[in-house]
């Protein structure tokens, strides 16, 4: 078998994605209970919580891919850093994902290199204030400061609410900028 079936009741088969079938919604909500780092912060934090906050770091037109930048991870789950490098298998299917969800919400699959900077302070920050206090030096986040604020981790529920708004917002603007 090789279809998950989605909070909004749709069959979604990982082997034959299809754009048609990624919804809004399912983002939201498989984004806003899935946890950053694997669960391992001090308190929940969502990646839904994140991909908001890297939307927040980058220009407006950019905003989209920011909060789609993870979007994969609602159909495929997430993976630590250290062995997803290892997993070719999976960043496979992660790209093949990827392709689909900019087809659906008409993003180049290269993501902006601003994205990918934000995606870096955030880490940094969540590191920062989620994690426990760890010397270890992480190379990814050499030269790489974190935000002046501190996170406020949010619920699942508000991390669901806020996730969606921003993102039919941001789907909204880009429908009005692409029909202009």
């Amino acid at each position: 078998m090789s279809q998950i079936l989605t909070a909004t009741g749709k069959s979604f088969d990982l082997y034959q994605p299809d754009p048609d079938r990624i919804d809004p919604r399912d983002i939201s909500h498989a984004l806003a209970h899935l946890c950053r780092f694997n669960g391992h912060t001090r308190e929940f934090y969502s990646v839904a919580q994140h991909s908001v906050l890297v939307a927040e770091l980058v220009p407006e037109e950019h905003k989209l891919a920011a909060l789609l930048h993870d979007a994969t991870e609602a159909y495929i789950g997430d993976m630590v850093r250290p062995l997803k490098q290892w997993m070719h298998a999976y960043q496979d299917v992660e790209d093949w994902l990827w392709t689909c969800v900019c087809a659906r919400f008409g993003l180049d699959t290269e993501l902006p290199a601003d994205v990918r900077h934000a995606d870096l302070i955030a880490l940094a920050t969540e590191r920062r204030d989620l994690m426990p206090t760890d010397p270890a030096i992480w190379d990814c986040l050499v030269g790489i400061e974190p935000m002046v604020e501190i996170i406020r981790p949010w619920s699942a529920t508000e991390a669901r609410l806020t996730y969606h708004q921003r993102l039919m917002d941001q789907l909204a603007i880009e429908h009005r900028r692409k029909a202009a």
